[in-house]
């Protein structure tokens, strides 16, 4: 896969932006990331719905298809928007400072994966990490995870002093489930015949495509912390 500077000078400045509007949401107060986590949920799924009905126009007939459909948007978005703010109400329990501490690593730790292994893919990657979607090598998805847990683990432990076994706990599931999460999103839209789950974030598509890793991540990082620390 060659390294392509114009897609990565466009993923980069959706990126910068994509921060922007998150810390906005996270660190203002708690109504605020309400407001954000809703307005993902809707957009997320109203795209869900539309890539549904591409594949199976009969998703509205009751009780099945219809109940089936219900449960993932339950699932796949309402789930994770839940864990992430129940991590932001919690996040006393695992690091000293702001609430917005905890879902702003997981946030991290995905953008950190996700630039690393398309850097390290582009450079060097030659493995197919999945048919679904071609682009992913195996090279760019364990130099992502190594890269995600160095910066953010490591990283974090020494320039603020936090916690490392959280730490590690947070960056290692988040490259991980961020990972699927976005391969369940490439079968999706494998499966709808389409390259994007919308246009809203050049670069980038939709609110699925945006965060397709945070919806894998968020409940993952949720479990994991509950089970291990």
């Amino acid at each position: 896969m060659a390294l392509n500077l114009n897609t990565l000078k466009t993923r980069a400045i959706t990126a910068i932006v994509f921060v922007a509007v998150m810390l906005a949401g996270i660190m203002y107060n708690s109504y605020s990331f309400r407001a954000l986590l809703l307005i993902i949920q809707v957009g997320a799924t109203i795209e869900l719905l539309a890539l549904i009905q591409r594949f199976d126009e009969g998703y509205k007939k009751f009780p099945l298809p219809l109940l089936k459909y219900i449960a993932l948007v339950f699932i796949y978005i309402i789930l994770p928007a839940t864990a992430l703010f129940n991590l932001y109400e919690k996040s006393y329990f695992y690091f000293e400072g702001p609430r917005w501490v905890t879902p702003m690593l997981i946030i991290a730790s995905i953008l950190v994966n996700d630039t690393m292994a398309y850097l390290v893919g582009s450079l060097i990657g030659k493995t197919p990490l999945a048919a679904i979607s071609p682009k992913k090598t195996w090279e760019g998805t364990i130099g992502g995870l190594i890269l995600a847990v160095f910066v953010i683990g490591f990283g974090a432990h020494k320039i603020w002093g936090f916690t490392i076994l959280p730490l590690l706990l947070i960056s290692t599931t988040a490259a991980v489930f961020g990972t699927l999460g976005d391969l369940f999103e490439s079968k999706l839209k494998r499966m709808a015949n389409v390259k994007d789950s919308g246009n809203i974030m050049p670069g980038h598509g939709g609110f699925l495509d945006r965060f397709d890793s945070l919806l894998f991540a968020a409940p993952a990082v949720w479990l994991v912390l509950f089970l291990f620390y």
